[in-house]
């Protein structure tokens, strides 16, 4: 089970974000459109809507840790879904008009990632959110690659599986 959002907060000098050339030179198409221009994928697109693996998954763009997969469900939306970030000031809020709709988006707190919305109709048990993400905006870091990969402060967020 994770700890609790507000429990670990992010060093501000952590996951700067990258100039608007490096973001051209490693993201792809579909990632830039998603994460800076606030598109969204395709339902059912993504390789992350169905991941069942321990790891966090991170802003594509800065490195960000985000999510857990300790929070992670299945929504049936199409696109990956959590019940709550990993921690408490990972994400910015703000309220989104567009397409005839009201909705909250969700961005990263440090690189302003677009990465989906926050709707109230999640598992009632984990708080009631749906943090709907697009996948394109995410990269997973496995839980056994997660101290090489300089997240070993994120362990504690992540159950292992036993085998």
């Amino acid at each position: 089970m994770s700890l609790a959002a507000a429990d670990r907060p992010l060093d501000p000098t952590d996951y700067p974000a990258p100039s608007q050339e490096e973001i051209l030179d490693t993201l792809t198409t579909e990632q830039f459109r998603v994460t800076q221009q606030k598109d969204t994928e395709r339902p059912f697109s993504s390789e992350y809507d169905t991941l069942d693996e321990p790891g966090i998954y991170v802003d594509i763009v800065t490195g960000q840790p985000l999510f857990s997969s300790d929070d992670k469900y299945d929504a049936g939306c199409g696109w990956p879904s959590f019940t709550r970030p990993m921690v408490g000031d990972a994400l910015h809020y703000e309220e989104d008009f567009s397409h005839g709709m009201h909705r909250v988006e969700v961005t990263s707190s440090r690189g302003e990632s677009h990465l989906g919305h926050v709707f109230p109709d999640g598992p009632h048990a984990e708080g009631g959110q749906r943090y709907c993400i697009n996948g394109a905006s995410l990269r997973f870091v496995p839980l056994a690659q997660m101290e090489a990969e300089g997240y070993g402060r994120y362990l504690p967020f992540v159950t292992p599986r036993e085998q």
